[in-house]
């Protein structure tokens, strides 16, 4: 991820709905969950949180399929790696111990 994405990535993650969702999906798992069931969960009115997926989907951070009526949203594990992996590059020069618990818990 570059410096480009990670700005992208950070100012999709910067307003609430977008972060409780975000937070949704990754506690979800893999399979993800249903546009419907994420704005009932959040108690949000469905053109917003319609406006709200597609950001973090162009920001890389949530995945889109689907599944004849149904669009399901799901984390996109990679994206959110990226972002990690970007904020720690150049972190704690001569001492990685100190975030070497967080990137084990990442990979």
């Amino acid at each position: 991820m570059d410096k480009q994405d990670s700005l992208t990535a950070l100012a999709a993650l910067s307003q609430e709905t977008r972060l409780d969702v975000f937070r949704l999906l990754v506690t979800a798992g893999p399979q993800g969950l249903p546009a419907g069931d994420i704005a009932e969960r959040l108690e949000a009115r469905q053109n917003t949180m319609s406006t709200n997926l597609a950001i973090l989907n162009r920001a890389g951070l949530i995945t889109r399929q689907r599944d004849g009526r149904i669009v399901r949203y799901a984390a996109n594990y990679e994206g959110m790696r990226g972002l990690i992996n970007f904020l720690m590059m150049d972190c704690c020069r001569g001492a990685p111990e100190v975030v070497q618990p967080l990137a084990k818990s990442c990979a």
